[in-house]
């Protein structure tokens, strides 16, 4: 997004830039009252959306149905109290997160990086002492194996969705690497940083010129001006994969698997691997019959395509 103009990501900016780092997002600007802060839809102003679903996954999952429904009952829910007093029958987003009162919120977060998108060690010494943090939390209502067992399901869920995700990227990128994705990134407006980086180059994972830059030069998942292809990779891993992650990790199994989670991958999944398969017959008709295709100039610019943030950096820098 942040290749992007500013009135495109109104949404973006007003969570990362203006509400972040600052007391009165949660506790309120013209009340400050910990009573406020403490309830779970104080999260719910930044923590929800298709890359980020937090609030939906804890909402319609059995901890935010306990919570909906007994919210306002004092003897269930008694915001009164320090967090670190509370005895809630069910747990909040602050209850968990924010263990006992501290402001660490990620210190009680999960081992999975980039909002579950990467694969991780999870047996690693340094997710141990997380894991462990996180049974203590839950062991408050449920037995430690109960907890673990949580894990685990989450574990597995992840694995799967990661298996999906490289399934879907390795079919968009031997398009590239055969020269049929249409367009190839030498045939787009520059990126966000002036130059023309395949979108799904994340990292110094790929050589070669196939992909543009050298190597260590990232790119930048795209929503905007890149092909159905690309688009569809990353609505599998930025929105699909997320709500797996995001809905194992809050109780939400239903959100995990059939409202877009596990399903919507499998659906993405097949999507690219039907447009691989046109692009390629168009391909072999094409040359059959001699044409030499050219990219459109659309692709290159455009009334909105001169207001993204590499063209600028082209035309000034």
């Amino acid at each position: 997004s942040i290749e992007r103009p500013p009135g495109d990501t109104a949404g973006c900016t007003f969570c990362h830039t203006s509400s972040e780092e600052r007391c009165s997002t949660c506790h309120q600007r013209h009340q400050f009252d910990p009573k406020v802060a403490r309830r779970a839809e104080q999260c719910k102003t930044c923590h929800w959306g298709k890359d980020h679903r937090d609030w939906e996954a804890y909402d319609i999952g059995l901890h935010g149905v306990v919570y909906q429904v007994n919210k306002w009952k004092p003897e269930q829910f008694d915001f009164s109290k320090k967090l670190s007093d509370a005895d809630y029958v069910g747990p909040t987003c602050q209850y968990c997160h924010m263990r006992g009162g501290h402001h660490n919120v990620q210190r009680f977060g999960t081992v999975y990086t980039s909002m579950g998108m990467s694969m991780a060690d999870r047996g690693a010494p340094i997710w141990n002492e997380k894991r462990d943090r996180w049974v203590s939390v839950c062991d408050d209502c449920h037995s430690p194996r109960f907890a673990r067992e949580q894990l685990q399901a989450l574990d597995e869920a992840v694995k799967d969705a990661g298996l999906k995700y490289r399934e879907t990227f390795k079919v968009a990128e031997d398009l590239l690497v055969d020269g049929v994705l249409d367009p190839m990134p030498k045939d787009l407006c520059p990126d966000w940083s002036g130059q023309h980086l395949w979108s799904l180059k994340i990292g110094a994972y790929h050589d070669g010129e196939a992909y543009g830059g050298k190597t260590g030069e990232s790119g930048e998942f795209r929503m905007s001006n890149c092909t159905d292809v690309e688009r569809l990779c990353f609505e599998s891993v930025g929105y699909f994969q997320t709500y797996i992650y995001k809905g194992m990790a809050h109780g939400s199994w239903n959100d995990a698997t059939y409202s877009d989670g596990s399903f919507g991958m499998d659906r993405w999944l097949v999507n690219v691997k039907q447009n691989a398969s046109r692009a390629r017959r168009l391909a072999t008709l094409e040359k059959k019959v001699g044409i030499t295709w050219q990219p459109e100039e659309f692709w290159k610019t455009g009334e909105w395509l001169d207001e993204l943030t590499g063209r600028i950096i082209v035309k000034n820098h």
